[in-house]
């Protein structure tokens, strides 16, 4: 019990830091603006609102890693050198393979039962038309860190290390799911909301599969950030 409790207070506290950092984000970018003589409109859709959002997430994964989680040099020094093992490789590539083909298949089955799938997250579409190197390198490189840290090695870490890694798979794959498709705040809705729940879901699920099989949350954030690569390149091409 006490490992699911401390679980639970990994992931209230994450959300709590996330709320905290993005309306110090907020207030913060309101004043500056009102330092600049320049009125200031609070569109959730502008630039300005979707940078300090993924700033503040980004921060709120990272203190919630350092408060609780923490590694240590040598869990450091492991993890490093167990990337290099071609095993470890093999595991990316098999997770590439299984998320980009489960999205597609659950976009192929939303098509015939003409179900519009609807991610929240095409909100940065027109700030990737805008900065396309940037956002890619956002989606790439920096975003799958913070998200691994937080839900692979925090959540589910911490139920893996209790001995409960199938609980602590399902639980961290669940909330990985909801945070980028919170229920009644994003976009999608009914059916279009579930398939998405699907998809982000069995994303956590491989990724936290893959953690555990090589021993490096290295190799999670490779698999993570290929996948996103893969996606963002069809964001560019359907631009």
């Amino acid at each position: 019990m006490g490992s699911v409790a401390g679980f639970a207070i990994d992931l209230l506290l994450s959300v709590v830091l996330l709320a905290v950092f993005v309306m110090a984000g907020g207030v913060l970018w309101g004043m500056l603006q009102g330092l600049r003589g320049v009125p200031v409109e609070m569109d959730a859709g502008s630039d300005a609102m979707i940078a300090i959002t993924l700033v503040g997430t980004g921060l709120g994964a990272l203190t919630v890693y350092l408060l609780r989680r923490r590694a240590t040099r040598e869990e450091c020094a492991a993890s490093w050198q167990a990337l290099w093992r071609k095993s470890t490789w093999l595991a990316i590539l098999a997770a590439l393979l299984a998320t980009t083909g489960f999205s597609m298949l659950v976009g192929l089955l939303a098509q015939q039962l003409q179900i519009e799938m609807t991610p929240s997250n095409l909100v940065l579409s027109e700030a990737v038309a805008e900065h396309p190197f940037l956002l890619l390198i956002f989606a790439v490189l920096i975003a799958p860190a913070y998200e691994e840290l937080l839900f692979r090695r925090v959540l589910f870490g911490r139920l893996w290390a209790a001995g409960r890694p199938g609980l602590g798979l399902a639980l961290s794959s669940i909330a990985f799911a909801l945070v980028h498709e919170p229920p009644g705040l994003g976009a999608s809705q009914g059916w279009n909301m579930l398939m998405l729940w699907a998809v982000y879901a069995f994303m956590g699920a491989v990724f936290a599969a893959v953690y555990r099989r090589t021993g490096t949350l290295w190799a999670a954030y490779a698999a993570h950030a290929l996948n996103n690569l893969v996606a963002g390149t069809a964001l560019f091409a359907s631009l």
